[in-house]
């Protein structure tokens, strides 16, 4: 029997088969990976720092483990090069074929690289277990950390590294820490509590330039003229849906892979779930999207059409310093930010009404977060 293939072992992949196996035990599932298919909690590599973690313990089970939960065959250090939607046939870098029944691309996404020439493979990002492995060994003979993106990842990053006692510069040409997330105040307060853990910020500035220094260092100058010495640079500008087999298949791609509500490409028979999909419009790199489309589409392949519904699902952001919850506002939405402080003085609540004073979005910090469940319901959803 022709079997459902699943490209990408990351948290899409492995979810959707999960899922699906809880529907159809009996159909012949293959799963490809261009790693060795370990399952891991991906959200935890920002905060791994802090619970002494390596990367192998971060790992829950390697590919035969997960072949034998999933009833599924895996196919680790292997990459695909090619699809062909007409004859359903995806073709390995190496020239062996294999037929699948319907497809699904759970690629993922990929460091958007950083376009200085003196950086090159200087900069380090930590996009994967392996990634992971790697800071981790770096960070053993370093002390100061030059982070590179002042966003949600960045400071996830910061406070981690300062938690194990490093010292940590973040870089980048934004007002203030996470701009396309939180709206100035709160941004502000997340900026003065870092500092008094210890992050030093350099914002409203770029790397110019990048030079050794030292046996293992690097000096950085910015483009405001100030210099920075550093034992490891990484790269946190974000991250961008890998499209290039979609791009192969002749696939329609915007801002990822373009899908339907029911997270069907522009191909029949070939499906797209998680960071590399733009469902419906939506490109969300996030945990709850991911598993509310897994569901949707484990449905779809045992047989039951199902569409994506997403509710308004805010997000935990991993800084402890000045904890946060953030539901955005949809983008070009009409309306304007209201505040108030946290009683207790740690803290700001953040509401985003729109024209007709309905709640559109939210940001909640330090001791107003345990309001997120009651706000949460107020919000329209981001896909009916």
């Amino acid at each position: 029997m022709t079997p459902i293939v699943i490209i990408g072992t990351g948290f899409a992949g492995y979810t959707l088969a999960r899922e699906f196996r809880k529907l159809d035990s009996e159909t012949p599932l293959l799963l490809v990976t261009s790693d060795d298919g370990r399952s891991y909690p991906k959200p935890m590599l920002s905060n791994a720092l802090t619970k002494g973690k390596t990367a192998d313990e971060l790992a829950l089970s390697d590919a035969n483990a997960m072949a034998k939960t999933l009833k599924a065959e895996i196919v680790t250090n292997s990459v695909v090069s090619k699809i062909d939607p007409q004859a359903q046939v995806i073709t390995f870098v190496d020239g062996k074929q294999l037929k699948y029944k319907q497809l699904v691309l759970a690629v993922g996404a990929k460091p958007i690289p950083i376009n200085i020439k003196e950086i090159g493979d200087n900069a380090i990002s930590i996009n994967s277990l392996n990634d992971y492995s790697v800071f981790r060994a770096k960070l053993e003979t370093a002390n100061h950390v030059a982070l590179i993106g002042p966003g949600l990842i960045g400071c996830e990053f910061a406070n981690d590294l300062i938690n194990v006692g490093k010292k940590v510069s973040v870089i980048g040409p934004d007002p203030y820490p996470m701009s396309s997330l939180l709206p100035k105040p709160i941004a502000e307060e997340l900026k003065a509590k870092l500092a008094e853990t210890g992050v030093n910020w350099y914002l409203e500035t770029t790397v110019s330039e990048v030079n050794k220094h030292g046996s293992q260092g690097y000096k950085i100058t910015l483009a405001n003229g100030e210099v920075i010495n550093a034992d490891i640079i990484v790269s946190a500008i974000g991250l961008r849906p890998n499209i290039e087999l979609a791009d192969v298949a002749n696939l329609d791609v915007a801002g990822g892979i373009m899908t339907d509500k029911f997270l069907q490409t522009s191909q029949p028979n070939i499906f797209a779930l998680g960071d590399c999909a733009e469902v419906a419009g939506h490109n969300l790199l996030f945990i709850a999207p991911i598993l509310v489309s897994a569901r949707a589409l484990a449905n779809t392949l045992s047989g039951s059409l199902t569409a994506v519904k997403y509710p308004a699902m805010p997000v935990a952001i991993k800084t402890p310093a000045y904890p946060l919850v953030v539901s955005p506002p949809p983008h070009a939405a009409i309306g304007q930010w209201q505040f108030e402080p946290a009683p207790s003085g740690f803290g700001i609540k953040g509401l985003f009404r729109g024209e007709k004073n309905g709640l559109l979005g939210f940001v909640l910090s330090g001791d107003t977060l345990s309001e997120k469940q009651a706000l949460a319901k107020q919000l329209p959803a981001l896909l009916g």
